[in-house]
């Protein structure tokens, strides 16, 4: 098994956790960079999937299965958001090159994102595995995965004995979690967009790591773990939410002056506030899992809920007390309701 993308955290961790499975002969872990982490008994081959060589080591050590984690929305160290397109679209299509032409490839599995479905004013309340996107995204890391997508479709055309599976995951969170929305969460005060509380969802890195596995395995049960499907924990969360249990005060503003902010925030690598992000906190997104429980058989073991609550205590307290900000936003509700009528009550949770 070859695996790319091992100097991030949730490479690493996937290679550590591979290593365990008795169907695993060998994990060969590959990146450009050396990982401050341990690999375990992996042996590590510092490559750039970007460069032909990759080929070579793919021939070298006769790999039946690719694991391709190597694509992300944010730069290991100080690299810049073109060093993470050219690694994310050329990287990928290098290495399905160097695929195709490998005749002991059997196997593919693609880290992708529930990015691939934009976020629009008009979207369906929940996409599924087959739902377009009512407006493709334009730039950042979305579109990076819409293309990365597209090269592994046209893959599977051309290497149809090639077992393909593609993992959309909503937005990965966890104690360990680097991304451009766990950045914006670790922000004191958190910007929103003035009249919208987005749905969000979340899956936990442990989940990540445990259908990584299962989808780089032969199925046990006779189905063939190929196809594309989103990977999400139960339920959603608001924005509102996110926010009351982090302890983080929020500040609503009208979409122009959030995109100047986010501009600013970006400029001074305070967090990667993207258009990208800017309209996932406007219009949220939802994914059904259905495909994921019926056809690899996985039921995450956190729900959104559980997975934000994970992440929130690995970040310490917010500046108010969850309890007291619902309070807060309790009482700021009630001005509206002074003379006259019982104001609602708004949950801590």
């Amino acid at each position: 098994m070859l695996v790319t993308g091992v100097a991030r955290q949730l490479g690493g961790r996937f290679v550590r956790r591979i290593q365990r499975d008795p169907q695993v002969d060998r994990v060969i872990a590959v990146d450009a960079v050396l990982p401050e982490h341990h690999l375990g008994e992996a042996e590590f081959v510092q490559a750039d999937i970007r460069q032909p060589t990759i080929a070579r080591v793919l021939a070298e050590h006769s790999v039946d299965t690719v694991v391709h984690m190597d694509v992300t929305g944010i730069a290991l160290g100080g690299g810049s958001r073109t060093t993470v397109k050219e690694t994310n679209v050329i990287g990928t299509m290098q290495l399905l090159g160097a695929c195709q032409k490998s005749p002991s490839v059997k196997r593919l599995v693609v880290k992708s994102s529930t990015n691939v479905y934009g976020s629009a004013p008009r979207d369906p309340a929940v996409f599924t595995e087959t739902t377009p996107p009512k407006s493709l995204p334009s730039g950042g890391f979305a579109k990076d995965t819409v293309e990365v997508e597209g090269y592994v479709r046209g893959f599977a055309r051309r290497r149809p004995d090639v077992a393909v599976c593609v993992l959309r995951f909503a937005n990965i969170l966890g104690p360990s979690a680097d991304s451009p929305l766990a950045s914006y969460f670790a922000l004191p005060v958190l910007p929103t967009v003035f009249g919208y509380d987005p749905r969000l969802q979340f899956v936990h890195e442990d989940d990540v790591i445990e259908v990584l596995r299962i989808a780089s395995h032969d199925p046990q049960r006779g189905t063939l773990n190929s196809g594309t499907f989103n990977i999400a924990g139960d339920g959603v969360l608001l924005l509102s939410q996110c926010a009351r249990r982090l302890g983080r005060p929020t500040v609503p503003l009208l979409l122009p002056a959030l995109s100047w902010a986010g501009t600013a925030v970006r400029t001074l690598g305070v967090t990667d506030f993207s258009p990208e992000q800017l309209r996932l906190l406007t219009h949220g997104r939802v994914v059904s899992t259905n495909q994921m429980r019926e056809t690899l058989g996985y039921k995450p073991r956190y729900s959104t809920a559980e997975t934000f609550a994970d992440f929130a205590r690995s970040r310490g307290p917010g500046l108010l007390p969850p309890e007291a900000l619902a309070g807060a936003v309790d009482r700021i509700a009630a001005l509206r309701y002074v003379g006259g009528g019982h104001p609602p009550t708004l949950s801590a949770n």
